[in-house]
């Protein structure tokens, strides 16, 4: 079982009206299969290692979202850390089965996330490589309230995006070099750019061979693209939606000198 340092994304999952519909999309988009997981769940396999999940939704009043999970030690602990800090505990821990606990949660601008306290099962079994998970990060409208939110549940520590006029914030695990290198995710701000109504939220990222392609292939199973491709210090990135409704973010990382 792999080993997550305390609150870094172990998992991701998509709740969808439509799961056999979601296996077809994500089965051409990013080459992956599927094979059964615990209960309602549908494990997405990227060469036979577990990279995320598809979940029907149990009420179709619920958001047809991806979602990220962090990994925990103590789902119970984090949990009052979460109310301490000004955020909500939305699900309670429940057990799945001997896999783990899982319970759900959100910050103070109501952006939704999961912990994952691992039992037999820890998490991703592959993660940035294409077709598999590589970054996560929270939009908010309120980063002064999001900002020591975070930090005190978790325990990041917070790095200003270096070189860049954009208001981003860097996350690294407590106990290493704050900084690139270290980072598992981050927070961003919803401006005015954004539609009024849009509420604070998590996008999560896949690693791609070729942006442009997978942005064009989204456009052909039927789905969006909700900010075309564009060139970051990082690599290519786009923000697609898929076919049921489910945005999530895709990155091409730079090709390598020769």
């Amino acid at each position: 079982m792999a080993a997550f340092p305390e609150g870094t994304p172990c998992w991701v999952d998509a709740a969808l009206p439509d799961v056999e519909a979601g296996k077809r999309f994500y089965g051409e988009l990013f080459g992956w299969t599927f094979g059964e997981g615990g209960g309602r769940y549908t494990d997405a396999l990227n060469e036979g290692k577990p990279v995320a999940a598809l979940v029907p939704k149990s009420d179709g009043r619920m958001p047809t979202v991806w979602g990220v999970y962090f990994a925990t030690s103590d789902a119970a602990a984090t949990g009052r850390k979460i109310l301490e800090a000004g955020g909500q505990v939305i699900v309670d821990r429940q057990p799945v089965g001997t896999a783990g606990t899982m319970s759900l949660a959100a910050d103070p601008g109501g952006a939704v996330f999961g912990l994952w306290q691992a039992g037999d099962r820890g998490g991703f079994e592959k993660q940035g490589e294409p077709g598999s998970f590589c970054w996560a990060e929270v939009y908010t409208r309120d980063k002064e309230r999001a900002d020591p939110f975070y930090e005190a549940v978790f325990g990041f520590q917070g790095t200003d995006l270096p070189g860049s006029s954009a208001d981003f914030r860097m996350w690294s695990p407590a106990g290493t070099e704050p900084g690139e290198d270290t980072a598992v995710g981050g927070r961003s701000v919803i401006t005015d750019a954004f539609p009024a109504e849009m509420p604070g939220h998590f996008l999560i990222y896949f690693c791609v061979e070729d942006c442009d392609d997978t942005a064009a292939t989204v456009v052909r199973l039927g789905g969006r693209i909700q900010a075309p491709p564009i060139d970051i210090p990082y690599g290519r990135i786009a923000v697609l939606t898929d076919d049921q409704g489910a945005t999530f973010a895709v990155l091409a990382e730079p090709a390598e000198a020769a």
